[in-house]
């Protein structure tokens, strides 16, 4: 379970995750006139986390775990929109936005996390595949 680059890589994603809470762009968001843009980034990165977590746990059953972490991936491309909501409606890049531009590209790490977990996963199924051809 914990050998593989895969779940390392999902843990790395929840982690990166969790730190987008303690980050700027998440008590900008919070703060927005417009609540719903706080609330839509929180439950999507509360979710994408979870299902992270949750998925590394289904390490046996490789279609379902792939298929949990494609979900997990959509919903942090949703975060991803969210954030970026958020830090334009600040004014965009700009030298007085770093925090917030680090807390975006916090959440495209962790995007990027999934896409290479998904990719593990792909190659542990083909790698299955072929060695029942074998035999």
């Amino acid at each position: 379970m914990i050998q593989r680059p895969q779940t390392v890589y999902l843990i790395i994603a929840a982690i990166v995750n969790l730190t987008v809470f303690f980050n700027s762009i998440y008590s900008q968001a919070m703060a927005d006139p417009a609540e719903w843009i706080g609330y839509g980034l929180a439950i999507s990165l509360t979710l994408s986390l979870l299902i992270a977590l949750g998925s590394v746990f289904v390490y046996k059953n490789r279609p379902v775990q792939l298929k949990i972490v494609k979900i997990a991936t959509y919903i942090q491309i949703v975060a991803l929109g969210f954030g970026s909501g958020v830090l334009f409606s600040l004014g965009g890049f700009g030298t007085f936005l770093w925090q917030e531009t680090i807390g975006i590209a916090l959440i495209t790490v962790a995007l990027a996390m999934y896409w290479l977990a998904g990719r593990g996963i792909k190659k542990d199924e083909e790698l299955v595949k072929s060695m029942d051809r074998i035999r």
